[in-house]
């Protein structure tokens, strides 16, 4: 899964990576840790315009939701079942990039994951990628506020991301940067279930070791 991430870079060096403007430059916050369930503002590209770089909240609210507190069960949406889930059956033709250069997972070595070990994974050099992802808009009845929103999809881990993270083993999408645009062109979404991987780096953070 993913629900632990960074984005540390500058507004100029995610720019020219993206080939995008940010639109609100006063929201954009680097950040080396990034906790979703905190629901947190951070740099999306949505389908609508790609060369723009907006601010929307992790955890994904359908619209027919009735109020924000489903947001803790869809910071993730799983690929083999995202066009069924009423969750986001919805947004499946809402395609958009997260913006990242890392995420965080710890590997449990019991079974109550009472002992652990963190890792950073990224693909390596600490480089700018993204997380394929889906939004929607959704309106507060009681106040009429829009809130704009977004899940990180993931599929089956590769062998690196199942030795880390052992027990669901997960892992988010990260595309490979020729297929952003194909991504956001609502390429089929079959096809970036597993086998469909980017080249990892994990270290761990207590003692640096890095595996490949």
């Amino acid at each position: 899964m993913c629900f632990h991430s960074k984005q540390t870079k500058l507004a100029l060096e995610v720019q020219s990576r993206f080939k995008a403007k940010i639109k609100d430059l006063a929201v954009f916050k680097p950040s080396e840790h990034i906790n979703g369930f905190e629901f947190p503002k951070t740099p999306i590209i949505i389908d609508e315009n790609p060369t723009e770089i907006l601010h929307y909240d992790w955890g994904l609210i359908p619209n027919w939701a009735k109020d924000q507190s489903i947001q803790k069960m869809t910071l993730n949406a799983r690929i083999e079942t995202v066009d069924e889930k009423p969750s986001f059956r919805d947004s499946v033709s809402k395609r958009c990039l997260v913006i990242a250069n890392g995420f965080y997972e710890w590997q449990w070595h019991d079974t109550k994951g009472k002992n652990k070990t963190k890792y950073e994974i990224g693909i390596g050099n600490d480089d700018l990628y993204a997380y394929a992802g889906l939004y929607s808009q959704w309106t507060d009845k009681n106040t009429g506020e829009i809130k704009n929103t977004y899940t990180i999809v993931t599929t089956k881990a590769n062998p690196l991301m199942a030795e880390i993270h052992n027990i669901k083993k997960r892992m988010p999408i990260i595309l490979k940067p020729e297929d952003e645009i194909k991504w956001l062109s609502h390429d089929p979404i079959e096809k970036y279930s597993y086998p469909y991987e980017v080249n990892l780096v994990a270290t761990k953070i207590d003692s640096p070791l890095t595996l490949f």
